[in-house]
């Protein structure tokens, strides 16, 4: 429904149109007014258009967001989690890099042992781990390289540790763990092949 006024009196009344919805929207402005109010017809019959637009008028909505109240709640939820979770991850982390040693040191063992087959015994301690990539100058027997890359270092970026011949067997293979450090206990103890 379109609200007109129909005489010249008044300007720039605006001119509303009131929606099915029941919403009043500006369409534009009437340029024709005069003494207007009994001209004025509305949908429910009213005779004034604050009654009008209090019965077309959308209900007022809460702001949305959250309240600072809700946002501390939240932060110390995460908090609790990030208290409970972080100490058990950063604890299966040390294992896994322990793991990881444990694995490479076995991968070596393997190519060591495939460098005895080939040469007949074992590399020096001189010679180190880096035969098992490089051919080493005075070997005819050597058929490598037994490893895919050089020797990687351990996980916590040292190398590995070698003697031929070893106090623990025919050779020692180790890493000195998290601290570096030989003889270490726990989290940081050493990773042997023994």
């Amino acid at each position: 429904m379109t609200i007109r006024c129909s005489h010249d009196r008044w300007r720039f009344l605006p001119l509303l149109r009131v929606s099915p919805t029941r919403h009043i929207a500006p369409v534009g402005y009437c340029t024709d007014f005069g003494a207007a109010a009994a001209a004025l017809t509305f949908q429910y019959g009213d005779t004034d258009l604050s009654s009008q637009a209090r019965r077309c008028a959308v209900p007022i909505r809460a702001a949305a967001g959250f309240t600072l109240l809700e946002l501390l709640v939240v932060l110390v939820i995460i908090g609790l989690l990030a208290g409970y979770v972080g100490p058990k991850y950063f604890s299966q982390l040390g294992k896994s890099e322990a793991k990881v040693a444990r694995a490479q040191i076995d991968a070596i063992e393997k190519a060591l042992d495939h460098y005895r087959l080939d040469v007949g015994r074992y590399p020096t301690t001189e010679q180190g781990l880096a035969v098992l990539y490089a051919r080493p100058q005075n070997e005819p027997k050597w058929a490598g390289p037994y490893l895919k890359k050089e020797v990687p270092p351990d996980p916590w970026g040292r190398p590995y540790q070698y003697r031929s011949p070893g106090q623990h067997g025919e050779y020692d293979l180790l890493s000195f763990g998290k601290d570096g450090q030989p003889g270490s206990t726990a989290e940081a103890a050493d990773i042997t092949n023994w």
